[in-house]
């Protein structure tokens, strides 16, 4: 037996190699299918089974294209419904790899559809659970995602509850648990830094799964601080469901150099967005005006999602040497499949047509609190809603990043604005949009609140996030 997580850090996001007798079962793959195909290959094993353990909302899924190459079934829970050739699982079918067998449980609450897959060895013990958003170390899946259901995220909440208790709370506490996400994921509120745990441990320490819980008292704690889904969410959802252009496709089209001039064009008569995925201290130093920053050295692919509102916003890219097929992969992992290519030669390329650079002014943070000690400044915070309730400069205005295209009327184009995050990479994010929308006053301040806590600069006691209710 080989099982092996093959987590996405961008994305917070373990997809899982299972093999047994030369078969394979994949759950959950990644856009990009080549590495599991590969894999397969080198171990002369066969894929016959992609398991999904629900309609993903935050990435595209890889099991329509996984398919297509090797031709085996792509597997759902009970009641889900597709536009391409799936297995619909009944609740506790069993399915067999090599000399493992795969146990389906439907765990409806996340999704309608959500299954979680119980493997068990080849003498037939209880060894792992693939829970995907069902149950994730430290949480549960969020539930209020279900896709144009008439359910409220109350009743869906209920039906998490019943899955948690009836389903997997009566395994035994040495079952190992694999989720589909870790911390940085937004499809829960308290996932932890680790990617793999044991039943046991959960039912002691994780807030869901305590034994003395009612339904109702279920219901309000698992929706109690939950933020608004990031918009991208529900437009994954429905690729998953409905199918997508190949990887292949996408690849071909969007990994296509293209020399100053032909960007430039494309830029103008397309409406093409400039996305600029250097390092922030790069962007800083020199831009296309008008481009938005989004670092592939970030949590890129969420924010893109995020900040983004069209998915088939046509893009052209400004990216560090040799990135290019990286950052076409990256967006297309969140759908965003509409790339044209990308800027050959960098900045260097366009400076060399003697084309229009900006800048965006930075200060060090000891100069930040050199001046805000001889002048009043106004000062930006596009950390999110908890982060800066536990902690702020005093007089600070708040402007979640997540909000920034909702809520811009509440800056002023008039007022010059020191722009800081936690630790630099959202607060370039924030500047970038903002000068795109014509806000030239701005100064981002290095080294974020992080930084900025070693100053003498005044902040807001300290209160722990934890205790916060949102």
């Amino acid at each position: 037996m080989k099982i092996e997580q093959l987590y996405t850090g961008c994305l917070a996001q373990g997809a899982y190699y299972i093999e047994s007798e030369g078969e394979v079962a994949i759950i959950d793959p990644l856009r990009e299918i080549q590495q599991y195909v590969d894999k397969a290959k080198a171990n002369n094993a066969n894929i016959k089974y992609i398991l999904e353990t629900h309609f993903h909302a935050d990435f595209v899924s890889g099991h329509v294209d996984l398919a297509k190459e090797t031709g085996a079934t792509i597997v759902f829970g009970p009641g889900a419904t597709t536009d391409y050739d799936i297995h619909t699982a009944n609740d506790g079918e069993e399915l067999n790899v090599g000399k493992l067998t795969i146990k389906v449980l439907h765990t409806p609450g996340h999704t309608l559809e959500s299954a979680t897959y119980l493997l068990k060895d080849e003498n037939g013990k209880d060894h792992a659970i693939f829970s995907g958003d069902t149950l994730f170390l430290g949480d549960v899946g969020r539930p209020d995602l279900a896709i144009k259901s008439d359910l409220t995220k109350e009743d869906l909440a209920g039906m998490l509850f019943d899955s948690l208790r009836n389903k997997i709370m009566p395994l035994a506490d040495d079952v190992i648990v694999y989720p589909a996400h870790g911390a940085g994921s937004a499809c829960g509120k308290n996932l932890s830094k680790e990617t793999v745990g044991i039943l046991g441990e959960q039912k002691q320490t994780n807030y869901a799964l305590r034994a003395d819980m009612t339904k109702a008292e279920f219901i309000k704690e698992v929706l109690d601080g939950i933020a608004p889904p990031p918009q991208y969410f529900a437009k994954n959802a429905m690729m998953n469901k409905m199918g997508y252009d190949t990887f292949e496709t996408v690849l071909k089209t969007g990994n296509v150099p293209l020399n100053p001039n032909e960007f430039e064009a494309l830029a103008n008569h397309e409406s093409a967005l400039v996305l600029d995925v250097r390092t922030q201290a790069d962007f800083i130093k020199g831009h296309i005006p008008n481009s938005i920053f989004i670092g592939l050295n970030g949590g890129f692919a969420p924010w893109v999602g995020a900040l983004i509102k069209d998915i088939k916003q046509p893009i052209v890219l400004v990216v560090p040497e040799g990135k290019s097929e990286e950052a076409v992969t990256r967006l297309s992992r969140v759908g965003y499949d509409n790339t044209l290519g990308y800027l050959e030669g960098g900045i260097e390329a366009w400076k060399a047509e003697g084309k229009d650079i900006e800048t965006l002014e930075s200060v060090t943070v000891d100069e930040f609190a050199k001046r805000a000690k001889t002048e009043t400044l106004n000062i930006l915070d596009v950390r999110k809603d908890g982060e800066y309730v536990s902690s702020h400069i005093v007089d600070a205005q708040h402007l979640s990043l997540d909000l920034i295209n909702e809520k811009m009327n509440e800056v002023s184009k008039d007022k010059t604005y020191y722009v800081h995050c936690a630790g630099g990479y959202r607060s370039v994010i924030a500047a970038s949009i903002l000068k795109a929308r014509g806000f030239h006053n701005l100064i981002d301040v290095d080294g974020g609140f992080a930084a900025i806590k070693q100053t003498d600069i005044e902040t807001t006691d300290f209160v722990c996030p934890s205790t916060l209710q949102n």
